[in-house]
């Protein structure tokens, strides 16, 4: 059979949603046919003992006792997905809780029971109204609760004049919320990808956005999102953004805040990379104020590469005390196969700012560094500890290893350009003569002038 659509479908399963898909197909509400049972039977043996299944074995538990016949076990497969696709269907439906009285409420409608109707109504509206997120979801929902008014009532035919205004300023509402959503997206991807998008009426949906965003904070934060990444000098934007953050945080779902918080921080991060004062600050800011909301978690997991910017940020503004607690704290968050290594590469950069040089090769040589990043920034730390205590010839061996180790690294882009700039200026710095100040005066001018080089400061620092 091999790794066949289904079995895939299958092996991504959690094993609580294939034992209920176990019961949804020996349901006789949904299955009542006896093959598509045996054939997940089989088929969860064959998960449990994480062995890839055999059509023949597939076929004599479907059939005992009867000839193979490919094109029969070919049916009973698509038999069993279709069923798995109507089990996936009915989740993701029991799973939409804010639309279920909705649904409850049409069903009424259409079978002619007022007074069912406008209790299913009432509760629905009820329900949408107690969520405190205004996001494009909560007016689609509003919408669709008049909607089905609409059409109670024009059935009914209890009034001349129907109020259709209710779910056309709905729609609206929900269309602008979507519409700037995805013009941030879209702005964002442009600047990594270096594409072009084409959004059709987004001018004029900018113009009405800016003057509803007074009577919606969801809308304002996306505006102003917007405007900033259209418009990096735009600060004013970016500022406002911030403050609405932190006044209004709840009228978005988590997945939406997430992106908002990210978007900033990725934004304030590159102001900081250009050296102008004050981006430390704000995007240490940032990150706490998104670690308070849980924010930057994934499916419970926080990134290694979001736990290397917060320790790096905390270390550069002198908060060597918290990144220490930050570390302790949600390491246990981190994914297993990094957490051990991300974690001793922090203490060690904590170890090294509070000048515990000893401490901080301790951490360094520990770690298995899986990551090449992390990896490329352990040798980092370990060039500057060993050129700080005069180990030089430690640091020769050192800088030819680093070398190497970049040469055969070739798909880290950007990051092969600054690491190897680092071994370069670090050799630089070993041949320069500090008694010649004009040599000098020339190195710390090519470093200034060097545009990928995230150790720029070290190195200024040691002239």
């Amino acid at each position: 059979m091999g790794k066949n659509l289904l079995f895939e479908a299958l092996s991504a399963l959690k094993p609580a949603v294939l034992r209920a898909f176990d019961k949804f197909v020996r349901s006789p509400y949904f299955n009542t046919r006896p093959e598509p049972p045996l054939l997940l039977a089989y088929l969860g043996q064959c998960l449990d003992q994480s062995a890839a299944p055999e059509a023949e074995k597939a076929f004599a538990a479907i059939f005992p006792g009867q000839k193979y016949n490919d094109a029969r076990l070919r049916m009973q497969n698509s038999a069993l997905l279709s069923l798995l696709d109507q089990f996936l269907a009915q989740k993701e439906a029991e799973s939409d809780e804010r639309r279920q009285k909705i649904r409850t409420a049409r069903a009424y409608r259409k079978l002619q029971l007022p007074k069912h109707f406008q209790i299913a109504l009432r509760e629905a509206r009820a329900g949408v109204l107690a969520n405190p997120q205004r996001d494009a979801l909560h007016f689609q929902l509003l919408y669709e609760i008049e909607w089905e008014t609409f059409q109670f009532e024009s059935a009914a035919k209890r009034t001349d004049a129907l109020n259709l205004q209710a779910p056309s300023d709905l729609l609206d509402a929900a269309f602008l919320l979507q519409k700037i959503r995805l013009a941030c997206l879209t702005r964002t991807h442009e600047a990594v990808y270096n594409t072009q998008y084409h959004l059709e009426l987004l001018e004029p949906v900018l113009q009405v956005a800016e003057a509803a965003q007074e009577q919606s904070p969801a809308l304002a934060l996306y505006l102003n999102c917007y405007r900033f990444l259209s418009d990096p000098e735009d600060l004013a934007a970016f500022n406002r953004l911030r403050t609405l953050l932190d006044a209004h945080a709840e009228v978005l779902p988590p997945d939406d805040l997430r992106t908002l918080f990210l978007l900033a921080i990725n934004f304030a991060i590159k102001k900081l990379n250009s050296l102008e004062p004050g981006w430390l600050e704000a995007t240490l800011a940032l990150y706490r104020s998104a670690l308070e909301r849980e924010t930057l978690l994934e499916n419970g997991v926080f990134s290694r590469f979001a736990f290397n910017n917060i320790v790096a940020i905390a270390l550069r503004l002198g908060e060597l005390g918290w990144a220490e607690n930050f570390v302790g704290q949600y390491k246990p968050l981190l994914e297993r196969a990094y957490r051990e290594a991300t974690a001793d590469l922090n203490l060690a950069r904590i170890a090294y700012a509070r000048r515990d040089l000893h401490t901080a090769l301790l951490h360094l040589q520990r770690a298995d560094y899986k990551d090449t990043l992390n990896n490329l920034t352990a040798k980092t730390l370990q060039l500057k500890i060993f050129y700080e205590t005069d180990a030089f010839d430690l640091l020769e061996s050192h800088l030819k290893s680093m070398q190497t180790y970049i040469r055969r690294h070739t798909g880290i882009g950007y990051h092969r350009t600054n690491y190897s700039r680092i071994v370069y200026f670090t050799r630089q710095l070993l041949q320069l003569n500090f008694h010649d100040a004009a040599s000098v005066e020339t190195f710390k001018k090519r470093l200034r002038a060097e545009p990928i080089l995230t150790e720029k400061e070290w190195f200024l620092e040691k002239l």
